[in-house]
């Protein structure tokens, strides 16, 4: 677990904020059931590198003025021209109670279905589950190596290798594998009638021009 010391901010007009910035801090905020919300501010490189190593659920110890506190990154906003973190919420944790969180899902293993010229799909990205704040997973591994070809893996097929549970219905997909004709349907849009001409009205207009020349 990473400890970041941060320092209380008292000052919080824009002009403060962007001084706060332009130092390499991020303003953020800290609070909790039995913790009173407080401005703060820390190192942003410090912040960035911690969520790069330890993910975005990561239980990070906040050192104010000598005082530890668990915490977890509930909220951040950013700025993607300068590609850095502007404003960071984070709210104090009870080790001991349980948290619901959204844990990011990796696909493991070279699926059979797709050797044999599938179409991988993926619907669900990300996992809700509940977990104690120490036993969330950085990310949930899902091995699909032995999907085949219109097979589907759902939540209740998942291995669950922590403690935690997932807060979804059973049968909701996480991947599957669609043949390749079915591939070209999706793409391309509905199938024609076998037998139905590309322009059925323009043949009838034939037929019935020729069968008026014959009658003539």
């Amino acid at each position: 677990m990473t400890t970041l010391k941060v320092k209380e901010r008292t000052v919080f007009t824009n002009s403060a904020r962007r001084k706060v910035r332009e130092e390499g801090q991020v303003p953020a905020v800290i609070y909790g059931k039995t913790t009173e919300p407080k401005s703060i501010s820390l190192d942003s490189i410090e912040l960035i590198k911690t969520l790069r190593d330890e993910g975005r659920n990561a239980i990070i110890k906040l050192d104010l003025d000598g005082k530890s506190h668990s915490v977890m990154l509930y909220e951040m906003q950013t700025d993607p021209l300068k590609n850095e973190i502007t404003h960071a919420d984070f709210y104090v944790v009870n080790m001991k109670e349980d948290v619901e969180v959204d844990v990011p899902i990796t696909l493991t293993g070279d699926a059979q279905g797709v050797k044999d010229g599938g179409v991988l799909q993926q619907p669900l990205y990300q996992a809700s589950i509940t977990a104690k704040p120490g036993e969330i997973p950085q990310t949930i591994e899902v091995d699909i190596s032995e999907l085949g070809v219109n097979d589907t893996l759902t939540i209740g097929d998942v291995k669950i290798s922590g403690k935690y549970s997932f807060n979804h219905e059973k049968d909701e997909v996480v991947a599957s594998i669609l043949p390749p004709q079915q591939e070209e349907e999706i793409d391309s849009g509905e199938e024609q009638e076998p037998g139905e001409p590309e322009n059925a009205e323009g043949r009838e207009n034939e037929e019935d021009a020729a069968e008026g020349e014959k009658q003539e």
